[in-house]
C-alpha cells in the first residue's frame, strides 16, 4: 500500500485499483494558490473523502470526483436532498450554502458504516475546535456550530485498505472514544494553537497514540501555510516522533508530496 501526504490533512491512498483521497483541498498560502493534489492525479482517484467543509479540506473535491467519477463521501450535514436531485455544501463559497452536484454522492453518520464500491467506511466521532487568527494585528475566532462554516460537517473516517485498517480524524479535538477503534495506521493532526484551539496539539496527540494503539503514526496539520504564515500551527515533529516511538508504536514524518510504501 502507497500513502502520499500533500499538506494539512490531504492524503492519497493506494493499493491495486484502490486510490483514494482524503480531503482534496486548496493550498492556502497567498503566494501559491493551488489544488493540493495535482490534477495530473485526479483521473485515476477512486474514492473522494471528506472530513469537513474548510477550504483547506474541501476546495476541490467536487471538481476531482467529478473529473475521476469518483463516489464523494462525507458527512450528511454536508448533503442537501431536493426535489431535482442532490446538492452538497458549496465548496468555493461562504456560509452554510448548497449547490447542485451532478456525480455520486455517499452521506454518511457519525457511527455509520457504508460499503462505497467494494470498500467499508465507518463514520468516526470528531470535534472541530476554534479556529483563531490574526488579520492586520485583529484577533479572529471562529467557532464551529450549526451556523458558522468553520469545521461543517467534521467526522472521520475509519476503513480497511487491502490488509491494513486506516483511521482519519481529519481537524481533531482529542476524543477518549477513539479507545475502541484499533486501526493499523492513524493520521493525526498535532498543530493545535493550545487551549483547545483549531486541533489537537502534540500533547493530546501523543495522548490520542496512547489510547488509539495503532502501529503506525503519521502526523499532519503542522506547520503549514496559511495566508502571508508559510508556517501556521507550529509543532515539534521531532518531539513528536521520539515520544510515539517510547511507545513501542512507529511514527512517520511525511513532507509535503512524499510517499510512503507499507
Amino acid at each position: 500500500m502507497k500513502i502520499k501526504h500533500f499538506l494539512y490533512n490531504c492524503f492519497v491512498i493506494e493499493k491495486d485499483n484502490i486510490k483514494i483521497a482524503i480531503d482534496p483541498g486548496q493550498n492556502l498560502w497567498l503566494f501559491d494558490l493551488r489544488s493540493l493534489i495535482p490534477k495530473s492525479e485526479w483521473p485515476s482517484i477512486s474514492h473522494v473523502l471528506v472530513t469537513h467543509g474548510d477550504p483547506d479540506h474541501y476546495w476541490q473535491a467536487d471538481r476531482l470526483a467529478m473529473k475521476a467519477n469518483a463516489p464523494l463521501i462525507m458527512h450528511q450535514t454536508m448533503v442537501k436532498p431536493t426535489n431535482n436531485g442532490l446538492q452538497i455544501l458549496a465548496p468555493r463559497r461562504d456560509g452554510i450554502r448548497y449547490v447542485p452536484f451532478g456525480g455520486t454522492v455517499e452521506s454518511i453518520d457519525v457511527g455509520e458504516s457504508i460499503e462505497v464500491d467494494g470498500i467499508q467506511i465507518k463514520g468516526i466521532k470528531t470535534q472541530h475546535g476554534p479556529i483563531e487568527f490574526k488579520i492586520c494585528g485583529i484577533q479572529q475566532q471562529k467557532i464551529p456550530g450549526p451556523q458558522e462554516r468553520a469545521g461543517f460537517g467534521s467526522i472521520g473516517y475509519h476503513f480497511q485498505v487491502g490488509q491494513y485498517s486506516v483511521l482519519n480524524v481529519g481537524d481533531s479535538l482529542l476524543r477518549t472514544e477513539w479507545a475502541d477503534i484499533c486501526p493499523d495506521i492513524v493520521m493525526l493532526p498535532i498543530g493545535g494553537l493550545g487551549n483547545n484551539i483549531w486541533t489537537m496539539d502534540v500533547t493530546d496527540a501523543l495522548e490520542a497514540v496512547r489510547i488509539i494503539k495503532p502501529s503506525l503514526v503519521i502526523p499532519c496539520h503542522y506547520n503549514v501555510p496559511f495566508l502571508w504564515n508559510k508556517k501556521f500551527a507550529a509543532a515539534n515533529d521531532q518531539f513528536f516522533k521520539r515520544e510515539v516511538e517510547k511507545m513501542g508504536i512507529s511514527c512517520h514524518i511525511m513532507h509535503s508530496g512524499e510517499e510512503i510504501e507499507i
